[in-house]
């Protein structure tokens, strides 16, 4: 069985005090809850990973980083290496969201060396790639997808698979209150997990959690992670409301 999970990304939001205070919310909430096998995830911004991190005491709400540099260390100045985050806990990344990719200029080959930096670290990555509008309106969104899977991923071997969350994100659906369909979301998500079966066959490809982003709600995200191929989201706005939040995770771990 494949594990949902709800992972709120809350990009440059929250000072310190409400990063705690939101994190407390979540946790406190979440314990009332029979999470069902879903993973409940929280990215504070650098500055308060750590503080996060240390206020929640239930492991039923993990702490990851919204990005990670692919060196090791050296001069590349406001960075974050591998090594700082796990300093403090954090094993887990967020890469290639579109944001990422489109005001820091992110290639799907700098995201393939920082997958690598993932990998030879023992971490995580939930890894995001989803097509823009125009995309979309000219039908090669599944053409735009295929290729920047192929090219950040289809370098891994078969064990590789294990610590790779992905995350499809149609950019116009970001924070724009627009929601691809639950049957778009579907065929896209079906289109992934198929591809990844042609690489690396149906084992590691039924294994594959793949995350929606894109105005996830409460009033929408029973529908939309009801999807056989959906396994649950990446959630931005929604997430810095707990309530909201919390409806989102209550819809995953009710499946």
């Amino acid at each position: 069985m494949r594990t949902k999970i709800v992972a709120g990304n809350w990009k440059m939001n929250n000072n310190y005090e409400d990063s705690i205070k939101l994190a407390k919310d979540i946790e406190s909430k979440a314990a009332n809850l029979n999470l069902n096998n879903t993973r409940v995830i929280v990215a504070p911004t650098f500055v308060n990973l750590k503080g996060v991190k240390d206020s929640l005491g239930n492991a039923s709400v993990e702490v990851v980083a919204q990005n990670m540099h692919q060196a090791k260390n050296g001069a590349y100045t406001g960075e974050i290496s591998a090594e700082m985050l796990q300093s403090i806990g954090i094993k887990t990344v967020i890469l290639g969201h579109s944001e990422r990719r489109t005001y820091f200029n992110e290639t799907d080959e700098a995201l393939a060396e920082k997958i690598n930096t993932v990998l030879e670290n023992n971490m995580e990555a939930i890894f995001c790639f989803g097509e823009v509008l125009e995309d979309r309106k000219s039908d090669n969104h599944f053409n735009v997808v295929e290729s920047q899977i192929k090219k950040a991923l289809f370098h891994l071997k078969d064990a590789d698979w294990k610590s790779i969350v992905l995350a499809y994100e149609p950019v116009w659906a970001i924070g724009t209150g627009e929601t691809a369909s639950p049957e778009q979301a579907q065929d896209m998500h079906a289109f992934i997990r198929n591809l990844v079966a042609s690489k690396y066959g149906d084992a590691i490809a039924d294994n594959v959690s793949i995350l929606y982003g894109g105005s996830v709600k409460p009033s929408n995200a029973q529908e939309i992670f009801s999807k056989p191929d959906v396994d649950g989201g990446l959630i931005g706005g929604a997430a810095l409301n707990v309530d909201d939040f919390m409806g989102i995770i209550t819809a995953a771990a009710n499946l």
